[in-house]
Order: structure tokens, then C-alpha cells, then sequence
């Protein structure tokens, strides 16, 4: 399947990178982060038709798809991507592989055991090597290639190019052990991801020196020790070529050959059915394929899709009428049409024939699709804003929209920090709550985005604290004004915050209906005004919730039986606040946030909510606030005579339908609350290069893989951006730049933590912080898809595991090399 939407090189086994290819990332009620047991949860299982080694034959060639050649066979470096990954796992020692629960597991072909043996003062690891393992040219795996990687890795020398030092840098020491087997890591700070280092273990020859590990390793590898060897790179045919280590100690390779060969996702259908390949992700649609020719196969009637099946029986008897009439020229292009039509029937009819060979295995990829929300600069900059299109979004609609059609479970991912059926597990998604237009409403109101502010754009606006100056002594003068009409009965108790729209009355209980039918004549006009300005500004440029689609109904203005005019602090939205709150104290140690907390409940709200800038956490809505507008009434929020319009970029590629169908669902669900979406497609290779890491976006989607070490992976994702010397940010790999310092703390906390159950807490507490600051809504993990041929075993859909490359191959053994091995 292609990876739109994915960071490059963001495969985990490599901490912190990015994976790029078209797809970062947000406290539940008080049980999402309390110290209660892990949640059950149960991950969906791997599909790759498992067999005992003596059932598969030796011997035979296996093509393996990868989305394009490799830049780099150097894991570490900054061009590292997917096909990096699959090639290295074959050829160099992973000492702690995922399994298939997500856990790092010991990979006995390397190690006997590796452990924490001291503590304090200092942490101190000793592994000991399995004493049969060597690299390709017959030296043993020791201490020096440990060493070798440590500097290499460790950040303090420059002269080594490497994209990330995480773990490394906390190394003080590696010395050998009792015997040349045994190595043994001393730590200057305590690392509780400490099995995610030397994985994968590049020999020395490689890491010793800058030259050999900058370019050395770019294009090919001398030196490897797994259960294949590098025999061919081939940047003309596209392929990377394995063959059998001779001097692998485990269990020997079934497959002769293993070749990773470059397809692009749009060719995977045609290159299954000219049986080039044996092995390749595909999506949804070459899945539905696929599943099309087994049926069709197995019933023995003519095909009723492709070219063609949609020609009624009038239109054929027409085309033959055409194609032999009296009319030579007519009759010409009649039959050249007919030829090009049977030759496509044909053409079509030989793939779906050539694919009953293949099966889609299916599972859930170990990465996950989220809504990234820019909070940067504009709209989303307030985390009211930002919750408000979290409490707009089902999620469970979303993830049943891509995972329900290819019969895998469909239930949204709960978690920053790690995946269903993963140690650690926790929906901690109910901070925010679910799907609530009302509260969605409320929360923009909040913020000051109401019905009738975009309405009128205010004249001689000026940018900046010239324009807020302007702003507030026009107020203070339409307050004045207001105040002097006012009966002087009704002076003391009523307070005009705002001329334009609301007036409200907080202690004369007597004048209350008088006053409402006043603001209900004002809220009408502001309905029309809001509905005009949208009309005018839809030229040209399809935004979403703007448009005045041809039956549209338009704008009705609030019924006056049924409109609120007057907030008061709603109790749902004071709820919200007080429940965020409350979540914030759970998690914190000092216990500030709860003192904080409980003296908000007692002070006068309007003076606390002077105190917060951009209002308290959650949904509280200060007296004189607007109140949101009914669900039947439509039509973009506004503010300052600008209406609430977001920048929503997604990949235009081929590959990327599936994604831009979520991006459209998302508009649709944000237009009920007033949020209106310009849509921009972008092409598939500058999506995430020139939008997503530059910032050019309000509201994307795109992916980060599942990890064994959240604490390591991420950290960079969620730090809280630092501003640069230039004025610029410094966001790592933050590209929502959403981030506070108490997530900072908890991921420095649990990265230092050497008790595992007591690091899983502290993820717990920073996902539940992330949740909190609304940078990014987790959607659903995403669906994996390979098709593969029939007669392969132990490969398809590996879900969390890393594949066992020696257990591959054929079980019938006069199929080894079918049938890809039919075309060349």
C-alpha cells in the first residue's frame, strides 16, 4: 500500500525519524490517567500464513516490492526510508525485534541474554553475545563494533552524519566483559529504552570511520551478518538483490534469492499480473481486485466489471449498427472504437486471471492516521478552537469509513504513545469527549466566534495593537453610549460587553425578556449580514461550509421561540472546564493544578477568565458570551469581519484516495459547527516537505508509525517548539507546533524511569497532556493490505512483528518461483 500521508524515514527501529510518502499528532475523564491497571485491549492479528519450516521448500527466488530504490543502506541517516528498513533487516543483527504484541523481544540469533546489572551509582548493561554469531568476513560480533557505533551515534563528533543520537548520547563507557563475548554499557544517565540501541549493528569497518559510514554505507554493505548477504544493487533495473549468508549460524534461509524491486503503488496491478512480483502492500482497490478474480475464478461466469460490463444490450446493438452501416466514416470510428474496447475487455480479462494466483493478507499497519492541527498562528492557536473540531469529529465514523469495507475492526485509536493490544494501552481519548456539536459550539463562542462576526468587516482596520487599541475604545465608546440610553433603574445591574451583539443582564431579573427581544432583532440581522458576506466571498474558490450549493437551503435567522441570545456560564461548558481540570491535578505531582482548580470554583468567573487569556481550559463560556447558534442554522462563524475558514491540505496522488475521502468526511463535519475548510490538494512528493514540515497548513492528515519506546520516539514529536535566533521555531519533529513544558518533563521523567511499569505511568500522564493541548486527534490505525502468491508462507501482513527473512518461502516446491518468475 502507499504510504501517502507518512513521514519519510519514520520507521521506528530507527528513534525519531521521520517515514515521508504523501499522512503528528492531543486527559479522559479522570480514569484515563490514574494508576489503575493497563486497559485490555487486543490488537488485531498478523495475516501471513504461517508454516513449519519443514513444510517450506528450499530453494527459489521471491520479488519483493518496494515503493522505490533505496538512497541510503545507512539506517541512520537522514534519507533512511521503508526500503532501508526491509533490506537491513535481512543483512544486520536487530538485537530486540518487535514481536507481534508490539514488545522489543531478544533475538537469541545474536544474544544470550542482555540485562540491567547495576543501578546505582550508575546503570550498567551487560550483554552477552551468542558465540556463533560473526559478520560475513569471519570476524566475530564484539565490543569493538559496539564502540564503533556508540561514537559514531553519540552526537559528539560532528564529522559523522547521522540523523539522531537518542539514547546514545547518555552512554558513558562500553568496555568488554569477562570474555570477548560479553560487552558491557555503562549509562551517565539512566535510559530505560536502552534495548532500542545497536539496532541495527553496523560492523565497525562501516561506523569506525566518517567516510565509510557517510558513503560508505549509501550503496552497498561488505560486511553483514544475517541470513542474507548483499549480492547486486542495480539502479537500472531497479532491484536490490540478496542471497544466502553461507557463514548464517541459525536457521538457514529457505529462499535463494530475495530481490527488493522498485514499483510505483500506481504499477503494483499490472506488475502482479505480469508476475514480476511476488510481494507488494497494495490498496484498497487492487485488493478489490484481486478478491474479484478468486470469485470470478471459482464460479466460471463471465466477468461483469471492467471494460465494457457496462454496455447495455441497446448501446451494443448500436455500436454494431454504426460499424457496419452505409456510412463509411461513421462506421470507421465505430469499429476502431469497438477494437479498442475489445482489446481493453481482453487485456483485462488476462490480469483478473493472472491474479486468482495472489491473496490479500490483511491486517492493521503498526502506524496510525491522525488530524494534525496547526497551532501556530491563526484560529487554531486557541486550544478552544482546536477542541472545538475535536468535539466536531466522530472518529468512529471516520475509522469505520476506511477499516469497515475491508472487513477489519474499526474502532479509533485512543492513544498517542502506543497501539491496541500494545503494553501500556490506554484510550485516554475521552479528555475532550466525544462527538458534541453543542459543546463544539459553545467552545467557539468562547472564543469569540459567533454567527454574525463576519458580518461586517471593520473599517480602518489596522494590523497589530494599533487595530486592538482602535477595537477596544470603540467599544468603550458604544458601552458609554449604550449606558446613557439605559434606564437609570436597570444602570446598576446591567453590563453591555458587546454593542454589536449581545446585551447582558446578570441581576435585573424584571427586564430580562425586554433585553432579549432586543439582542433576538440584532441576531437576526447578523444571521443575513453573515449569509451575504459568505455568498460574496465564494467566488472563485471552493471552501467548504461558504458555498452556495445549487439546492442549498438558504440561512434562516434563530426562531425566536427557540433562540438562546444569553450565555451564562453554561453548566456543560463550566463541566468541561472543571473535568480538564480536575484531569490535570490527577496527573500532576505537585498538586498546583488542583489548587488552581479549586480556587477558579470559588472566585467571580469573569476576573479568573481575565486572569487566562484565551478563557480557561475547556469549554467555559464567561458571561455575556454568545451563545452558539442552533444546529439548524448554517453558515460560517466569524470574527472581526472574518469569517472561520481553515487551510486543508491533502496529498492528490493516485494512491491517496482513501485519505482525501477522510479529508472530505472532516469538512463536512466541521461545516455543522461553522467551520468552514478550504481544501487544497498538493501533489504527493511536496505534501509533507513543503507543507506539513514547513507549516503551510491549518488541518492535515497524515501518519506516524507504532513504537516499542515512546518515551525515546516520542519526545521529539509532542517537545514544545523553542524559538530560534533567527525569530523561527525549532520544532523537531512537532509539526502541529502545539507542545507545553509539563509534556517535556513527563517524557524526560519516563526516558530516565528504569522501573517499566512506572514509565508506562508517566506515557500515560503525557499522553493524557497531549490529549489536552488538542495539537492532533489520533483517527485509527491504519489498515495493511499485501498481496502475495497463494503458495508463499510465513509473509503478508506482519503487523507490529519484524519478519523471520529464513522462514520465507514456497510450500509446494514445483511452484518455488511461480509466478513471478513467468515474465522477466
Amino acid at each position: 500500500m502507499s504510504h501517502v500521508g507518512v513521514p519519510r524515514g519514520t520507521v521506528r527501529k530507527r528513534r525519531s525519524l521521520a517515514l515521508l510518502t504523501a499522512g503528528v499528532l492531543t486527559i479522559p475523564a479522570l480514569a484515563g490517567c490514574s494508576s489503575d491497571s493497563e486497559e485490555t485491549s487486543r490488537g488485531v492479528p498478523q495475516d501471513i500464513a504461517p508454516a513449519a519450516r519443514d513444510r517450506v521448500a528450499d530453494g527459489s527466488t521471491v520479488n519483493w516490492a518496494v515503493d522505490a530504490m533505496p538512497t541510503t543502506l545507512n539506517a541512520f541517516q537522514a534519507d533512511a526510508d521503508s526500503a532501508t528498513t526491509k533490506i537491513t533487516g535481512a543483512l544486520l543483527p536487530t538485537l530486540f525485534p518487535m514481536d507481534a504484541a508490539g514488545q522489543p523481544k531478544l533475538n537469541p540469533d545474536y544474544l544470550e541474554s542482555a540485562k540491567i546489572i547495576e543501578r546505582e551509582p550508575k546503570q550498567v548493561v551487560l550483554y552477552k553475545l551468542n558465540q556463533q554469531a560473526v559478520w560475513s568476513d569471519g570476524r566475530e560480533i564484539g565490543a569493538p563494533d559496539f564502540v564503533a557505533q556508540w561514537r559514531a551515534l553519540s552526537g559528539k563528533d560532528s564529522a559523522f552524519w547521522t540523523a539522531r543520537n537518542a539514547g546514545y548520547e547518555r552512554i558513558e563507557k562500553i568496555e568488554r566483559g569477562a570474555d570477548d563475548l560479553q560487552v558491557r554499557v555503562t549509562f551517565a544517565k539512566p535510559y530505560a529504552d536502552w534495548r532500542s540501541l545497536f539496532s541495527p549493528l553496523y560492523p565497525k569497518e562501516i561506523t569506525g570511520k566518517p567516510d565509510t559510514f557517510n558513503d560508505g554505507a549509501r550503496t552497498t554493505l561488505k560486511n553483514t551478518a544475517g541470513p542474507f548477504q548483499l549480492k547486486s544493487v542495480s539502479k537500472a533495473k531497479g532491484t536490490v538483490t540478496l542471497t544466502r549468508n553461507p557463514r548464517w549460524w541459525g536457521d538457514k534461509a529457505k529462499l535463494d534469492t530475495l530481490v527488493f524491486r522498485a514499483v510505483a503503488p500506481k504499477d503494483r496491478t499490472k506488475a502482479l499480473a505480469d508476475g514480476t512480483v511476488h510481494i507488494t502492500d497494495v490498496d484498497a482497490t487492487t485488493a478489490d481486485r484481486i478478491a474479484l478474480a478468486l470469485r470470478d475464478g471459482s464460479n466460471g461466469q463471465p466477468l461483469t466489471h471492467g471494460p465494457g460490463a457496462d454496455l447495455t444490450p441497446a448501446a451494443a446493438l448500436r455500436s454494431w449498427a454504426l460499424a457496419h452501416g452505409s456510412d463509411e466514416e461513421q462506421a470507421e470510428i465505430a469499429q476502431a472504437a469497438r477494437e479498442k474496447n475489445r482489446k481493453a475487455v481482453a487485456a483485462y480479462g488476462a490480469e483478473q486471471k493472472a491474479l486468482r494466483g495472489y491473496a490479500v493478507r490483511k491486517s492493521l499497519e503498526p502506524a496510525y492516521t491522525q488530524l494534525a492541527l496547526n497551532g501556530e498562528s491563526g484560529p487554531l492557536a486557541d486550544d478552544r478552537v482546536r477542541r472545538a473540531v475535536a468535539r466536531a469529529l466522530d472518529r468512529q465514523e471516520l475509522a469505520e469509513t476506511v477499516l469497515k469495507p475491508l472487513g477489519l475492526p474499526a474502532k479509533p485509536l485512543g492513544s498517542h504513545l502506543a497501539l491496541a493490544g500494545q503494553p501500556g494501552y490506554k484510550d485516554g481519548s475521552g479528555a475532550l469527549g466525544d462527538q458534541n456539536t453543542k459543546e463544539a459550539q459553545a467552545l467557539l463562542a468562547d472564543a469569540g466566534w459567533t454567527q454574525g462576526g463576519a458580518a461586517e468587516r471593520p473599517k480602518d482596520t489596522k494590523a497589530g495593537s494599533e487595530a486592538e487599541k482602535k477595537a477596544d475604545k470603540d467599544e468603550a465608546d458604544e458601552k458609554k453610549d449604550a449606558e446613557g440610553k439605559a434606564d437609570t433603574e436597570d444602570k446598576e445591574g446591567t453590563e453591555k460587553t458587546e454593542a454589536e451583539e449581545k446585551k447582558t443582564d446578570k441581576d435585573a431579573d424584571k427586564d430580562a425578556d425586554k433585553d432579549a427581544d432586543k439582542d433576538e432583532e440584532k441576531a437576526d440581522r447578523a444571521a443575513v449580514g453573515s449569509d451575504d458576506s459568505a455568498a460574496s466571498r465564494a467566488e472563485g474558490l471552493y471552501i467548504v461550509g461558504q458555498d452556495d450549493k445549487p439546492g442549498a437551503a438558504p440561512v434562516q435567522a434563530p426562531d425566536a421561540s427557540t433562540a438562546t441570545h444569553v450565555l451564562a456560564p453554561s453548566r456543560a461548558a463550566a463541566a468541561q472546564s472543571l473535568a480538564l481540570l480536575r484531569q490535570a491535578s490527577a496527573v500532576s505531582e505537585d498538586g498546583t493544578t488542583a489548587e488552581a482548580a479549586s480556587k477558579a470554583t470559588t472566585q467571580d468567573k469573569a476576573t479568573a477568565q481575565d486572569k487566562q487569556p484565551g478563557g480557561a481550559a475547556g469549554a467555559y463560556a464567561p458571561l455575556g458570551t454568545a451563545a452558539p447558534a442552533p444546529a439548524s442554522v448554517k453558515g460560517p462563524l466569524g470574527k472581526d469581519g472574518k469569517t472561520l475558514t481553515l487551510r486543508f491540505v491533502l496529498p492528490s496522488g493516485p494512491g491517496s484516495q482513501s485519505l482525501r475521502g477522510v479529508g472530505e468526511r472532516i469538512a463536512a463535519m466541521l461545516e455543522k459547527i461553522g467551520i468552514g475548510t478550504e481544501i487544497t490538494k498538493v501533489p504527493d512528493e511536496s505534501y509533507f516537505k513543503d507543507h506539513i514540515a514547513s507549516g503551510d497548513y491549518d488541518l492535515a492528515l497524515y501518519s506516524w508509525p507504532a513504537t516499542a519506546y515512546p518515551a525515546t520516539d516520542g519526545r521529539p514529536i509532542y517537545a514544545k517548539p523553542e524559538p530560534a535566533t533567527d525569530g523561527s521555531l525549532l520544532v523537531e519533529q512537532n509539526y502541529t507546533r502545539v507542545g507545553t513544558d509539563h509534556i517535556d518533563q513527563l517524557f524526560d521523567q519516563a526516558v530516565a524511569e528504569l522501573d517499566e511499569k512506572a514509565a508506562r505511568e508517566l506515557m500515560k500522564q503525557a499522553d493524557a497532556r497531549i490529549w489536552a493541548a488538542a495539537g492532533s486527534i489520533p483517527l485509527f490505525q491504519r489498515p495493511q493490505l499485501v498481496a502475495v502468491d497463494k503458495k508463499l508462507a510465513n509473509v503478508g501482513a506482519f503487523g507490529f512483528a519484524a519478519p523471520r527473512y529464513q522462514d520465507i518461502g514456497f510450500t509446494d516446491r514445483q511452484a518455488a518461483g511461480s509466478p513471478a518468475d513467468r515474465k522477466k
